[in-house]
């Protein structure tokens, strides 16, 4: 099945570069919407920045430009509701890939995410737009069934390995995408458009290449990815003498589906809690060098970036290979164990930035190079986790799973992801509200004792979960 798995790969590349693009294009979108349609108040988007003003004076009132930061702060919200999307419409749609299978409801989110597209290219209005980001959002599907694929076509001991993909395709295509997004910002429309009083959006460029990208995408799968629903019962099963597999003795013990549903419950947590502190602290990130070293979107860029590419070469070159080794649940606690560290780093730049600004820009690296590892370990780590307590046994005749429904390998993922796309929408919330009226060491200390807490509670996870292996 390595075939299946290259496949997978290459469609979450294409996926996702179309998906970053336009992410560091949105408070240039927001500013060109605000020109065209500040001076009409009932607009939406004049509204939309007078709640986000409204709601930023309780907590924080900028020494300059309050605009500024308005512009950002809604960039961050339309990112939340992307998130909010996502926690609503991901088991949904992954009780479905289990219903009809992986490929066919794959087929269709893609529509979904070219329309999406489509509409982001005509869309000259605030209006128009966050349309286009809501059908994108309840559209998003490529990655929680790609996870889904590669649990359908490995054993649980090489499922680790290769749900590393996804993250390593992550990584890639978050350091590349959004330089490749604002490379296209610059290029002009054709003449031609405008002489023929077609009207597009200012950033049309960009999003015509995210329409060819997710369509080269569509066609992609609809000619080379089979449907993998059940194609586990085709991959030859290791001897039982093979450690990696319970033993006859330990088949008979195995916990019960009540209590993997329990265990999954508690994945679910942990992923959610991760989520909604790390994705505070990425979101605040450019606060804090924009505050202390005034650095710019360029530099704020190549941070973000190195981060990304550590992250790919610790996935492909370790975390692939120790993890089977070490075992998910560990791979995970080091991750976030990891992280509290870097975070704490954080906490302490504020304090050095004056009085010895080498010692800052360095605790900063540091701190960048723990969020790396953390990048590359525990969101995958969790997933394999989660993708281990779910059912193996598949119906001969049906190719659909059998056992409790709630185990079937589709709606259990779908449901881990609903959990943290809900931590990344309130996350970045919280972490705003905190660090304006907090301050970014006390937000960066606090949220490094919330990773120490959630490190603690997760003593109890088994090292190496075998627990959804058929009979």
């Amino acid at each position: 099945m390595k075939k299946v798995e290259n496949i997978v790969f290459l469609s979450l590349v294409l996926d996702l570069f179309a998906f970053t693009i336009p992410l560091p294009l949105f408070p240039r979108i927001i500013e060109w919407y605000t020109v065209r349609e500040s001076s009409d108040p009932r607009n939406l988007l004049p509204r939309t920045l007078g709640f986000v003003a409204w709601l930023r004076s309780l907590f924080y009132e900028p020494p300059s430009n309050p605009q500024r930061w308005d512009v950002v702060l809604l960039g961050g919200l339309m990112g939340s509701i992307f998130s909010l999307l996502q926690f609503l419409v991901s088991p949904r749609i992954g009780s479905l890939s289990d219903k009809y299978g992986r490929r066919r409801v794959l087929l269709i989110t893609m529509v979904g995410n070219i329309l999406s597209a489509l509409m982001w290219l005509k869309s000259t209005t605030f209006a128009t737009f966050m349309f286009s980001r809501i059908i994108g959002g309840l559209s998003e599907g490529n990655v929680q069934i790609a996870t889904a694929i590669l649990s359908d076509v490995t054993t649980p001991s090489q499922r680790s390995r290769a749900l590393a993909q996804v993250g390593i395709a992550f990584a890639i295509c978050f350091c590349i995408g959004p330089p490749i997004g604002a490379y296209f910002a610059s290029r002009p429309l054709p003449a031609s458009l405008h002489t023929m009083g077609v009207e597009l959006n200012i950033y049309a460029v960009p999003a015509a290449v995210t329409i060819v990208l997710l369509v080269i995408e569509t066609v992609f799968l609809l000619l080379f990815l089979p449907e993998t629903r059940g194609l586990c019962l085709n991959i030859p099963r290791k001897p039982i003498t093979d450690r990696s597999f319970p033993s006859p003795k330990e088949r008979l013990s195995q916990r019960t589906s009540e209590k993997r549903l329990k265990l999954l419950e508690g994945l679910r947590r942990f992923h959610f809690f991760f989520l909604s502190v790390f994705s505070g602290m990425e979101f605040t990130l450019p606060f804090l060098t924009f505050d202390l070293f005034d650095w710019s979107n360029s530099q704020n860029g190549a941070l973000i970036g190195s981060i990304g590419i550590l992250s790919a070469l610790l996935q492909g070159g370790y975390v692939r290979r120790a993890t089977a080794k070490v075992g998910e649940g560990r791979m995970a606690k080091r991750g976030i164990f990891t992280c509290a560290i870097g975070l704490i780093l954080l906490s302490l730049v504020p304090r050095f930035v004056t009085t010895s600004p080498a010692t800052a820009i360095r605790l900063l690296q540091g701190a960048a190079v723990c969020l790396a590892f953390t990048s590359a370990t525990v969101v995958s780590s969790l997933t394999s986790y989660a993708s281990l307590q779910c059912d193996e046994s598949i119906d001969e005749d049906t190719g659909k799973p059998t056992g409790h429904p709630q185990l079937a390998k589709g709606t259990a993922l779908g449901l881990f992801r609903s959990s943290g796309q809900l931590g990344r929408a309130i996350g970045p919330l919280l972490a705003c509200v905190s660090y304006w009226t907090c301050g970014p060491s006390a937000t960066y200390a606090i949220s490094a004792a919330a990773m120490m807490a959630l490190s603690l509670s997760m003593t109890s996870l088994p090292a190496k979960p075998r627990m959804g292996l058929a009979a």
